[in-house]
């Protein structure tokens, strides 16, 4: 969820975690995927397992299923648990760029270099500490360690976040996140000149079998659509509207780099694009930016309790600005 939700988680860090294995067995077989961890993880609620398998932390004969798929005997079931440090937590007075908060729900400009919420090898200086300090009443329908956490974005990816301040708004967001009702667009600076003034990517994410802290484009993963619009062209990149109608992690990453034009500055999908960049002055600025070139322009949803149509828009950070100037 995850570039969403209680359900649909948009980032993940390259996180530290432990691989677990099931086989089924034939008195086991026939019984709900998620009921089954429920029973086998005790340490985890149902609903966050549930969101382990709509991340696609969860494989069943090396393929994502659903939820409610029904064990067969024999079935190989994998789970990714990622190792979070509820017990250590602590609010933080982390200065926050608030764009707008009612009783209900947060809007927050993340900045990049933050991650959303702790996870192994990050205990502090996450956006989950800053608004656990800055105010007193969150959901805590995601967990202690993710108070109000709704949907995630990568570490090195700035923008826009909704937060969820009573459990009533968490789950009405949640569920408008599931029914891919929440308008998510971002703006990326891709290498190579994109042809298609605009397009689709349908292709469905899973986790890299080599490398199992990378997502990729595999067959059995999760449905992933992806909708571009270029809007402007350089004569070796592209910059792109990105309209994301699924939240899978890393999705606009992944998905820019099966299509062969990956996000500038990304070091682990990026293929090593940015070291051959042959304007040596722009090579030197994309190595400074120390981050991928991926914002969460515009965020839109229903307010959670009126109903009423809410619309964000957060412009792009300096360093990136400034890096656009350049190629000009």
């Amino acid at each position: 969820m995850s570039e969403d939700s209680s359900g649909i988680w948009t980032e993940t860090t390259e996180q530290e975690a432990e691989t677990l294995q099931f086989q089924i067995s034939a008195w086991e077989a026939g019984a709900r995927l998620d009921a089954y961890l429920a029973a086998k993880i005790s340490e985890r609620s149902r609903s966050a397992l549930q969101r382990l398998i709509e991340d696609g932390d969860v494989s069943v004969n090396n393929r994502a299923q659903k939820s409610s798929y029904k064990l067969r005997a024999g079935d190989m079931v994998e789970v990714e648990l990622a190792t979070i440090p509820y017990t250590s937590f602590t609010p933080e007075n982390i200065p926050l760029e608030i764009v707008y908060e009612d009783d209900a729900i947060v809007v927050v400009n993340k900045p990049a270099g933050m991650v959303v919420h702790p996870a192994a090898g990050v205990r502090s200086g996450t956006l989950a500490n800053a608004l656990a300090f800055h105010f007193q009443h969150l959901s805590q329908a995601a967990g202690a360690a993710r108070p109000g956490i709704v949907h995630r974005l990568d570490k090195d990816t700035s923008g826009l976040i909704v937060v969820a301040r009573t459990e009533e708004a968490h789950e009405n967001l949640a569920d408008q996140f599931r029914a891919r009702e929440v308008f998510k667009s971002y703006v990326a600076l891709a290498h190579g000149r994109v042809e298609k003034d605009s397009g689709s990517i349908d292709q469905p994410i899973g986790r890299d079998a080599r490398t199992r802290t990378r997502m990729a484009v595999v067959r059995g993963g999760r449905a992933a659509l992806s909708l571009y619009r270029v809007r402007k062209r350089y004569e070796r990149f592209t910059l792109l509207e990105v309209e994301i109608k699924t939240g899978r992690t890393h999705q606009i990453r992944v998905h820019l780099a099966w299509l062969k034009h990956p996000v500038v500055g990304d070091g682990v999908y990026g293929g090593g694009r940015d070291k051959t960049v042959p304007d040596v002055r722009v090579r030197s600025s994309i190595a400074k930016l120390g981050r991928q070139f991926l914002h969460a322009e515009q965020l839109g949803f229903r307010h959670p309790l009126t109903g009423a149509r809410l619309h964000f828009t957060s412009p792009l950070p300096g360093e990136l600005s400034e890096l656009l100037e350049e190629l000009d």
